[in-house]
């Protein structure tokens, strides 16, 4: 009977005990979790140029690096499209070095010849014109053929006058503004062929960060409208979390705030700082009757970024905030 008695009382004890530590369970504060996702910058590689795909040189989970080729694109207008610059390039500058030398030698020998010949023209007509004048003041010439040869002097003078003036031109060659707008229209034509080199580097698409391949969007033969992303870069390197966190949490938080999170997916914690608190809420989801509060409560997306790099981290792995 003792025995029973002593039984009895250890399991009243033992149940005792039970229910207190059931009840310290139930009116203890529970650890809130919040839940969030890595997220990580991607860039989606596009072409200006449309045209038909050549070729594409790599598949998903390549890893590329700065300057790597991705794909081709091939464009036969463009090509024709500099040809036609080319040309106009090349008449500019003919142009250009034409007004720059000026007139041919033979040109310039031609004006010269022609302005001796007015010269020694008009040297005769004054000649004749003294001998005229000279018989006129003695009466023996009539007063008209005295006026026909003065005329004949004075056309003989402006003439040469006139062939000098184009001598000197030929010799001086082109003015400073035929010049001046030579050279501009060959700058012009110039950057119209850089313009269509530009545009035709840009068919050769290179990667202009460090990443992962995540997407090809677009195979060889295929055709690439202008701006389409034909191939999608990941860059981990370039990671952070995103959280949700309520309103009447966020005073717990503040930017550059070093917090622990959790990766289930690594099986680790690991130190993330909080480089982000947005400045526009969004309605949550829970209600005042659920939250305690007499109002609606908003959510506010915080990013966290890692303090050092993470290996093997992925997009859209779960990270866990203990609070």
């Amino acid at each position: 009977m003792r025995a029973n008695r002593i039984l009895a009382l250890v399991a009243l004890s033992a149940l005792i005990l039970f229910l207190a530590y059931g009840l310290k369970l139930a009116y203890s504060p529970k650890a809130e979790r919040l839940q969030g996702q890595i997220e990580a910058r991607e860039y989606n590689i596009s072409s200006k140029v449309p045209g038909r795909v050549s070729q594409v040189l790599v598949r998903r989970g390549d890893r590329v690096e700065v300057g790597d080729l991705l794909f081709a694109i091939d464009s036969p207008e463009l090509d024709a499209k500099l040809m036609q610059a080319q040309g106009g390039r090349d008449a500019a500058k003919a142009m250009q070095q034409e007004a720059d030398n000026g007139a041919r030698k033979q040109q310039v020998t031609a004006a010269k010849e022609q302005w001796l010949k007015a010269k020694a023209a008009a040297t005769l007509a004054d000649t004749t014109y003294q001998r005229v004048e000279a018989l006129f003041k003695e009466g023996v010439l009539a007063r008209q053929k005295r006026d026909e040869a003065f005329t004949q002097w004075q056309a003989a003078k402006y003439t040469e006058q006139a062939a000098f003036a184009m001598y000197q031109m030929a010799d001086e060659g082109a003015r400073a503004e035929t010049k001046a707008a030579a050279a501009g229209n060959a700058r012009m034509a110039e950057g119209a062929v850089n313009e269509v080199n530009a545009i035709l580097a840009d068919s050769q698409m290179r990667s202009p960060k460090a990443g992962e391949v995540s997407e090809v969007l677009l195979q060889a033969g295929e055709l690439a409208p202008s701006g389409f992303p034909v191939v999608s870069i990941i860059d981990m390197q370039d990671a952070w979390a995103v959280i949700q966190v309520r309103e009447d949490r966020l005073k717990d938080f503040r930017v550059g705030q070093t917090l622990e999170l959790e990766i289930p997916a690594l099986g680790k914690s690991f130190p993330f700082t909080i480089s982000h608190i947005g400045v526009m809420g969004h309605f949550a989801t829970w209600r005042a009757t659920e939250s305690g509060h007499d109002f609606d409560l908003r959510t506010f997306e915080m990013e966290l970024r890692p303090t050092a790099p993470i290996a093997d981290l992925r997009v859209g792995m779960t990270a866990l905030l203990s609070l």
